[in-house]
């Protein structure tokens, strides 16, 4: 087999323990490394890699815990951005709520599977759908941002629905139940 060209990543086997390693130079001149079973694996690995890369969608960024990247949000980006009651509620949904259930996997591998989990959980802890929609929202800003900071290639919350809110039909007061209430206001007027 040749040389490969410049830019089109390199695959080789480690003799150390068998493996099959591909890697592709990034723009900033680091390297992102794959590793694979096989070698049709790292093959197939590095061609999406140098796709995502061509489009603009390859993930460079360190990897860490959504615990991690929640927290850096949260300080760095709606600490000076919103009202100071907005913030204590976010930080009171993101340390009671989605850091103890979802808090430990990385970033990039959260999945719409753990949010649908994450959710009905704390539908059966009791939560109304109204509480978990609320949390829906506030996972769904921070993950926007992940994907501006290209941390992730797209906003899990997007593929999921949070439970729906219970809709509560409106009583009308019929003639007989008003007249008492129309007494109460003309002696409080005298």
């Amino acid at each position: 087999m040749g040389k490969r060209a410049n830019s089109e990543g390199s695959i080789y086997r480690r003799k150390s323990d068998g493996k099959w390693v591909a890697s592709i130079t990034l723009d900033d001149g680091k390297r992102k490394v794959f590793y694979g079973k096989t070698q049709k694996e790292v093959k197939d690995t590095l061609a999406k890699a140098r796709s995502e890369q061509e489009q603009g969608t390859l993930i460079t960024a360190p990897e860490q815990t959504v615990a991690q990247f929640l927290n850096d949000w949260l300080e760095n980006t709606q600490k000076e951005s919103v009202r100071a009651r907005t913030y204590e509620r976010y930080e009171e949904i993101i340390q009671l709520h989605i850091v103890p259930v979802l808090g430990r996997h990385q970033l990039q591998k959260l999945t719409a599977q753990h949010l649908q989990a994450f959710y009905t959980r704390k539908r059966k802890e009791g939560l109304s759908p109204t509480t978990i929609t609320v949390f829906h929202s506030v996972l769904h800003k921070a993950l926007d941002c992940a994907v501006k900071w290209s941390l992730v290639p797209r906003n899990v919350c997007e593929l999921v629905s949070p439970p729906r809110r219970a809709r509560f039909e409106v009583q009308t007061l019929t003639a007989e139940q008003i007249q008492p209430v129309k007494w109460l206001f003309l002696v409080a007027d005298n």
